[in-house]
């Protein structure tokens, strides 16, 4: 049965509302059809802010001919897709110099425009971004704690509802896009998402870089899916599908500003070895993922260890939408060293306090499992403040010092559990 796609409270609204009230200029930024629309729709009604989108084609035009004279018209508006005439944006800079008010304007782009110099320089403290991902499962099942929030102050969130087995495969690959998540069969959620990204190559990448070879993104994209939580050289990659270093690094480029995908630096100390180490990749929606592998509940059911490698995406965004929406600052990166121990997630806060994650697609939990965290532990001393293997069980149990087991279904938890 298909689920209304607006019956969902975004964590990040109330957020958006409290920078409208001190901040010129808030943009949210994040993939299409994340339910940024429906978002700016309510807080426009709520707040007597114009509502006008790029994506209509007559505004775009408008915006693109004169975009000094349509911002010149507008008081406090939203405006939605504005990677679409970016020269929007020297015209909203131009406005907001004249008259500082607060939330003059809310804005929304589905590339992440922030990458590019010219537009960071012109809304320079100006604007204030937030990020909008696809439904965290938290907004689907009524979750009210912070799982990064929560773990940092000593405490795992009480799961709210318990999803092991089946269901968990079924959440897994269902993702977390609202069109997705409301179709009411596997087949039809992935008829979705093939269009989708489908849509994302042929409109929004020739928005964005006018690439010619369209042809060779859907295969690359396909190749980067099947590394996806692993190490990954990008030109050996490319080179098998005969595009030189150069193209790779740029199509790779291009997939994380349309947030199909992101690369994790390594945790180190030392945070120039950050920068220089191979980074991790790692899809930000675990629904898309499957539809690039051709990934399904019976495959998941033959091949476990297939499906731990779509867990783990599926971990990552959600600690990754819950990051969004904390209070604290927080990075996720990934560990690994020289003699192979490795950490699925390390989670960096802005002191330095960390903590290790690892994901398991198992109901029970071996001493093996532990390896990368009690290493982790070891090499960081006072600030690794808590190592968490988050499995398809349903139980919180200690398992060493600073060390436990956890459900994933914590991850949408209530309430907190020290």
């Amino acid at each position: 049965m298909s689920t209304p796609l607006a019956v969902y409270p975004r964590h990040i609204e109330p957020r958006v509302v409290e920078a409208l009230t001190d901040t010129p200029v808030v943009m949210i930024s994040g993939p299409r059809q994340a339910g940024k629309t429906t978002l700016v729709r309510r807080v426009a009604a709520n707040h007597g802010m114009r509502y006008l989108t790029l994506d209509d084609e007559i505004t775009r035009l408008a915006a693109v001919e004169d975009p000094v004279g349509m911002i010149r018209a507008q008081d406090r508006a939203v405006i939605d897709e504005i990677q679409r005439a970016p020269q929007l944006l020297l015209a909203i800079k131009k406005t907001i110099d004249e008259d500082r008010r607060p939330g003059r304007f809310l804005l929304t782009g589905s590339a992440n425009l922030m990458t590019l110099p010219a537009v960071a320089d012109s809304l320079a403290g100006r604007m204030e971004t937030l990020s909008l991902l696809p439904l965290s499962q938290s907004e689907m099942h009524g979750g009210t704690a912070n799982w990064l929030d929560s773990v940092f102050s000593g405490r795992l969130p009480e799961p709210q509802i318990m999803l092991t087995g089946n269901e968990l495969v079924e959440a897994v690959l269902r993702g977390g896009y609202p069109e997705s998540v409301s179709r009411a069969t596997a087949r039809r959620r992935t008829a979705w998402s093939r269009q989708y990204i489908d849509a994302l190559i042929q409109r929004d990448v020739r928005d964005l870089a006018g690439v010619d070879r369209l042809d060779s993104l859907p295969r690359f994209l396909r190749a980067l899916a099947q590394v996806s939580g692993q190490l990954c050289n990008y030109s050996q990659l490319g080179g098998q599908l005969r595009l030189d270093h150069k193209t790779a690094a740029r199509y790779v480029g291009l997939f994380e500003q349309m947030f199909l995908l992101r690369r994790i630096d390594v945790y180190a100390a030392n945070r120039l070895n950050r920068v220089v180490k191979t980074p991790k990749l790692q899809f930000i929606d675990s629904g898309l993922l499957a539809t690039l592998l051709d990934f399904s509940p019976a495959v998941a059911g033959q091949d476990r260890s297939r499906f731990g490698n779509v867990l783990e995406t599926f971990v990552y965004g959600e600690l990754r939408k819950h990051a969004t929406t904390a209070d604290g600052e927080y990075q996720l990166l990934y560990y690994r060293d020289h003699d192979q121990y490795e950490v699925d997630v390390v989670i960096e806060d802005a002191g330095g306090q960390l903590i290790g994650v690892e994901v398991k697609a198992a109901a029970s939990i071996r001493q093996s499992d532990l390896r990368g965290l009690k290493r982790l532990a070891s090499t960081t001393g006072d600030r690794f403040k808590m190592g968490v293997v988050l499995y398809d069980g349903e139980e919180i149990m200690p398992m060493g010092d600073r060390l436990c087991a956890a459900p994933i279904s914590t991850l949408w938890g209530c309430g907190g559990n020290s």
